[in-house]
């Protein structure tokens, strides 16, 4: 507790703000300390409850105090301990950049690598640090060897960067897509199992599973699907983008083949980060997507050859994973749940309301869609944010039709409570 409470004193103190005078930031760094120590005291069921600690850690985050942010899911903001390391790093490498981000910073990639393996679960040599999942799982779907003829099962609600990379493979070397339509919600997991499991024939290679469905946050039973893909001896890949330090998991606990996922959503590191997963055995058999010398070698890192990039961005991953582990993985999905049912179950006072998303938590975390019976979802989306500045996302795609709510560990029940408002609003009208 100490050790946690000195860290968040030195960095957020040390940190500053425009805004703030040198006493303002000291105390504005030992509430958040202090609010963060308070709540490991609690169990994560009990700790998601207490509203004063989480009002008090949310001032960790500098977002506007003007424009309620509920769009969290696209990218998240940054504490400010993870702001002031970016510049840190980034003002460092201008001094010489050819030194201190070469010989300095590039050499900060391999105690990253273990630390970043600790809260995966995984081994530091089956993790590469890259820029989001677009690139993680764009390295896998290309670096397979894959021969015409050869099926990949797949959803339409799958994320369209996934699908794009997919159907570019089909164009390009023959291959074919299976693919499912889904209607969500679904609360019984063997349901979608069935569905992967009767489209697969024998000419199947590859389950590509969406872990959390980006349009609704519908969780998709990854444990199973991974574990019945192996009996079949299908390749499983995970596109994790959505739960990566948003529920309280191992990458080891489900057992893929790949795993990607973006660090800028919920673990809430610097813009343009990712990490890629490869089990051991398979990282020799996959090409790199940016080919080094030995692009057959088993090292991992044959996947970071990515040439001159910033390595402010890749460094301060560091301080988002220290700044995640005094919350808690347990803590912070069960807060990200609560938050979700709270304003969930407030909206359908409404008939009009429908909730598009299932309220338990094995199947939804802290992403929420709902929709207005008669109202297009941009209408909605629209509404929310000229009227009450309320920033959500519209989503209209294959089947889904809603308005996309994300809230974080900044956001408060208060801030709910003017959302639901507005929503009832709306609806009434």
């Amino acid at each position: 507790m100490s050790t946690r409470r000195s860290f968040f004193q030195k960095t957020l103190g040390a940190a500053g703000a425009l805004a703030l005078s040198p006493i303002a930031v000291q105390a504005r760094a030992e509430e958040v300390s202090d609010a963060l120590v308070q709540l490991n005291k609690f169990t994560p069921q009990a700790a998601a409850l207490e509203e004063e600690l989480w009002d008090r850690m949310a001032q960790a985050y500098t977002v506007s105090p003007n424009m309620l942010n509920l769009n969290n899911g696209g990218v998240s903001p940054q504490p400010k301990v993870v702001q002031d390391a970016v510049d840190r790093y980034y003002h460092l490498s201008n001094e010489a950049p050819t030194y201190f981000m070469w010989q300095i910073l590039d050499k900060g990639r391999e105690p990253l690598r273990r630390k970043l393996a600790d809260l995966a679960g995984t081994s530091g040599e089956e993790l590469a640090i890259n820029r989001n999942a677009t690139e993680a799982l764009a390295t896998v779907t290309w670096g397979l060897s894959l021969s015409k003829g050869d099926e990949v099962v797949m959803t339409k609600m799958d994320y369209p960067n996934m699908i794009h990379a997919w159907k570019q493979k089909e164009l390009r070397e023959g291959i074919k897509i299976k693919w499912l339509s889904l209607n969500l919600p679904i609360e019984k997991e063997d349901d979608i199992v069935k569905a992967f499991a009767d489209a697969t024939t024998p000419k199947t290679k590859v389950w590509h599973i969406t872990h959390m469905i980006n349009w609704t946050g519908q969780i998709m039973p990854v444990k199973k699907l991974c574990e019945e893909a192996r009996r079949r001896n299908i390749i499983s890949i995970v596109d994790g983008a959505h739960t990566f330090a948003h529920m309280d998991f191992k990458i080891t606990d489900f057992n893929p083949d790949y795993f990607g996922t973006s660090l800028h959503k919920w673990l809430c590191a610097p813009f343009g980060t990712g990490m890629l997963y490869v089990r051991k055995e398979n990282i020799a058999g996959l090409w790199p997507l940016f080919p080094n010398d030995k692009p057959q070698s088993g090292d991992i890192r044959k996947f970071e050859t990515l040439g001159t990039r910033s390595f402010a961005p890749e460094q301060a991953i560091g301080q988002a994973i220290d700044f995640h582990n005094a919350i808690g993985s347990k803590r912070k999905a069960e807060r990200l749940h609560y938050l979700k049912t709270y304003w969930a179950e407030k909206v359908t006072k409404n008939p009009r309301v429908k909730l598009n998303i299932s309220l338990k938590p094995e199947f939804s975390c802290a992403l929420g869609n709902f929709s207005v019976d008669g109202l297009e979802p941009e209408t909605v989306a629209n509404r929310l944010m000229g009227e009450f500045q309320i920033h959500t996302v519209s989503i209209k795609w294959e089947n889904v039709s809603g308005v996309r709510v994300t809230p974080h560990v900044y956001t408060t029940t208060k801030d709910l409570d003017r959302f639901v408002e507005a929503v009832l609003k709306i609806a009434a009208s």
